[in-house]
């Protein structure tokens, strides 16, 4: 619970997170129907680059901040990434200077009829998140454990949704606690889109986290891997992935074109790099 996104906020990994995140759900509103947005780790919903904490890091030069040069004069990136660049400067023409979390970004896309559930344990987080969205009549906030608490919040009434579980990877189990909290999910909610982020910092554990959550998916599962590095495990994070089940359609290819050109975009060593598997496929 002392984790605290601020020290990194606009990195690498929020980048892609939010990138994909933005797609998804820009592709679910596109049906008329509405739906349910479920955070399980919110965090304070937007971030102050300027301020100490994110400054003492640094991490948004290695992230927001390479992309922006990376997208100077480069179209083909720009498209890939449109539905996230629309909702940052949709975001910062209200709050300028912020950079939106995902809470922030899922707002600034669903509708008047979709509904928010940010899930934030950290106490102090949490009454900033929710006085961050306190004239939000779509949100509601709560003060506990998203692992815990996703059970109470699935199946939503609207019978649509997307649930992003995304840990601070704070705990040794929160990666199984992450599979655990996906499978009884989809007991729950089998038609929901998910999205599980992860970091990547030994090879070996990445693969056997593939290997079960290959064996609990019934339907579509894609792995989504952001290299900016070659892994280290005692060095910085240099390494992300994102699993989504139950992908919208055509979401495959658009991810195919979307993570090499991040990895070129925000590569800091020679190990940059980005790939899409399909587990459901067994060719992770």
């Amino acid at each position: 619970m002392n984790y605290r996104h601020v020290f990194h906020a606009g990195n690498f990994a929020d980048v892609l997170k939010h990138c994909v995140l933005a797609r998804l759900l820009t592709y679910m509103t596109g049906k008329d129907k509405p739906l349910r947005y479920i955070d399980t780790h919110a965090g304070i919903g937007r971030y102050d680059l300027s301020g100490d904490a994110a400054q003492r890091t640094g991490e948004a030069r290695d992230g927001l901040e390479r992309l922006k040069a990376a997208l100077a004069g480069n179209a083909a990136l720009a498209g890939l990434m449109e539905p996230y660049l629309s909702a940052l400067k949709a975001e910062n023409a209200a709050h300028p200077g912020l950079y939106p979390g995902s809470p922030a970004i899922a707002a600034r896309i669903l509708r008047e009829q979709d509904r928010l559930i940010l899930c934030e344990l950290h106490p102090e987080d949490h009454a900033v998140l929710s006085a961050n969205f306190a004239r939000d009549r779509r949100v509601k906030t709560f003060a506990s454990d998203g692992f815990s608490s996703l059970k109470a919040h699935l199946p939503p009434v609207e019978r649509r949704g997307l649930v992003l579980i995304d840990p601070a990877f704070e705990e040794r189990n929160d990666l199984e606690r992450s599979r655990k909290a996906l499978a009884d999910g989809l007991r729950r909610f089998a038609g929901g889109v998910y999205v599980l982020w992860h970091r990547i910092k030994d090879r070996a554990e990445t693969d056997a986290f593939y290997a079960g959550l290959a064996a609990l998916v019934p339907s579509e599962c894609l792995a989504l891997e952001l290299h900016v590095d070659t892994i280290r495990a005692d060095g910085p994070l240099s390494a992300c992935g994102l699993v989504i089940v139950n992908p919208p359609w055509g979401t495959r290819v658009e991810c195919e074109a979307l993570l090499p050109a991040l990895a070129t975009a925000l590569a800091r060593g020679p190990g940059a790099h980005g790939v899409v598997r399909d587990l459901s496929r067994q060719d992770a």
